[in-house]
């Protein structure tokens, strides 16, 4: 066990926005967050990483609670890519992915050949090469996703949690960030739409649904035909295919 939710709850506003979620995930393993919009996805991964206090229940690393764990400690180890990611700032793509490392610098310290290892190894890893010395204000939406992801595997974290990932990817390069994260010899939460592609590249699956978590387990224990009509109100076929559950959506009755 690495990361770990015990009956966390998270209230803001007077809104109830995570209702006593347990969640464990395994070393090296890769967990997706699934849930229609406005499940608590987003708020369970910012809880989850220490930027977004519980109201009640424990989030702990290696059995800690994150709350007593040194700020610069949770830096290095957790690495967080959000879905919305931008800056004022005229940085570059290498500019950008060069951050990754500041929670292993000391202050006003010159980066060491670690440093620019860690770096060059993640804009490699994520096909950015030809990229490092665009700026960030060029990018698609899709570039700047991978520019981020970049960013966090230059931190060279043991926990890596993304919010909607695949977004503005087109469909080659939402499956090969996927089956990077996937392959990366560390503890991975995704938050996900695609049901499908959570059914292939992840492990372990959690559904939420307003806050509260109503499935989880294994992809073909998860994702039901009965599960998507009471979670997601819509109908849909459900089958093996190359030992993953495929989803096939219906039109509406």
């Amino acid at each position: 066990m690495t990361l770990a939710a015990d009956r966390v709850s998270r209230t803001a506003g007077g809104h109830l926005l995570l209702d006593g979620v347990t969640l464990v995930c395994a070393p090296g393993s890769t967990t997706g967050l699934l849930g229609p919009n406005g499940a608590g996805k987003s708020t369970l991964l910012r809880v989850l990483a220490g930027i977004l206090p519980a109201s009640s229940g424990v989030v702990t690393l290696d059995g800690a609670p994150v709350a007593d764990v040194p700020r610069r400690e949770v830096a290095r180890r957790v690495a967080v890519v959000e879905q919305h990611a931008d800056t004022q700032v005229d940085l570059s793509v290498l500019d950008v992915v060069r951050l990754g490392r500041i929670p292993h610098r000391r202050a006003w310290a010159a980066p060491t050949a670690d440093d620019e290892a860690a770096v060059r190894s993640a804009v490699e890893a994520t096909g950015l090469a030809d990229r490092v010395h665009q700026s960030w204000h060029t990018l698609s939406g899709g570039e700047r996703q991978r520019v981020q992801l970049a960013r966090a595997l230059a931190q060279r974290p043991r926990e890596l949690l993304l919010d909607e990932p695949t977004n503005h990817l087109d469909i080659a390069h939402q499956l090969d960030l996927l089956a990077l994260v996937a392959a990366l010899p560390l503890t991975a939460v995704l938050a996900l739409h695609d049901l499908n592609l959570a059914a292939v590249f992840c492990d372990h699956l959690v559904v939420l649904r307003g806050g509260a978590v109503v499935a989880a387990g294994p992809p073909p224990e998860v994702l039901t035909e009965e599960l998507i009509a009471d979670v997601y109100g819509v109908r849909a076929v459900v089958a093996a295919v190359d030992g993953h559950p495929h989803v096939r959506f219906l039109p509406p009755a």
